[in-house]
Order: structure tokens, then sequence, then C-alpha cells
């Protein structure tokens, strides 16, 4: 696989094509990424996490703020 280097003049050209870097790749991917990343960040605060525990019991609800 060849290494691509670009290089950016501005900070948000870079986000916005690291932003269309993650569109383009399918949901399985982006989901594994940041499942890494959360398991990169509990490493650094010297915590372990167990794979087969289960997560969110239900789905998350929003409720409206009522002074809006």
């Amino acid at each position: 696989m060849a290494t691509i280097l670009r290089k950016y003049t501005s900070l948000d050209e870079m986000k916005a094509d690291e932003y269309r870097y993650w569109r383009s790749r399918p949901v399985h991917e982006r989901l594994d990424a940041v499942e890494e990343l959360n398991r990169v960040a509990y490493a650094l605060k010297g915590m372990e996490t167990e794979k087969d525990v289960p997560r969110l019991q239900r789905p998350v609800v929003r409720l409206s703020c009522p002074w809006r």
C-alpha cells in the first residue's frame, strides 16, 4: 500500500479532509475506530475494559428542555 502525504495550508482544510475521509468509510469501520479510541482512553487512565460486557441496556431517550 502506497503512503500518501498531504500538505495543508490551514487547520480548517485539514479537518474538512479528515471529515470527508471518515464519511467515506463504512459504518462498521467507523464504530470499530470509536471503540479503539475508547479502549485507548481507558488504558491511559489505567483502567482495563472487558470485551463482552453489555453497554447500554435500553435506547437513549432525548428529553425536551422546558425553558426553551
